[in-house]
């Protein structure tokens, strides 16, 4: 009893006390801080080894690559770095891509 500040050890009273503890202090956790809005129209497809494998096969076919390239430590080293992204990749157009090396190519001669 609350009123003589007595603690009852009856088993139905023990559990019946753990259950409202337990109740009191459960809490549905959030992912609100793991969770981010997908902008309409973009879609990320799962990685699996055969949907890479795939789209590396279609990459050298339909820009005429040799299948060595595949192997160059360049192209290993970018698909490295986009490995670790966790928001997706974003993938400079042609146009930037130009612009980036001929930036390059001045830096190099002066």
């Amino acid at each position: 009893c609350k009123v003589n500040s007595f603690e009852s050890k009856l088993p139905d009273d023990v559990k019946a006390c753990k259950t409202a503890a337990t109740a009191k202090n459960m809490r549905q956790g959030t992912l609100d801080d793991h969770v981010w809005e997908i902008e309409s129209g973009e879609h990320i497809l799962p990685y699996t080894d055969k949907l890479f494998h795939e789209a590396a096969v279609e990459w050298l076919i339909t820009t005429n690559q040799p299948i060595q390239a595949v192997d160059h430590p360049s192209f290993r080293k970018m698909i490295d770095i986009a490995s670790q992204a966790t928001k997706g990749v974003v993938i400079p157009n042609h146009k930037a891509t130009q612009a980036e090396i001929i930036n390059i190519f001045k830096r190099q001669m002066t």
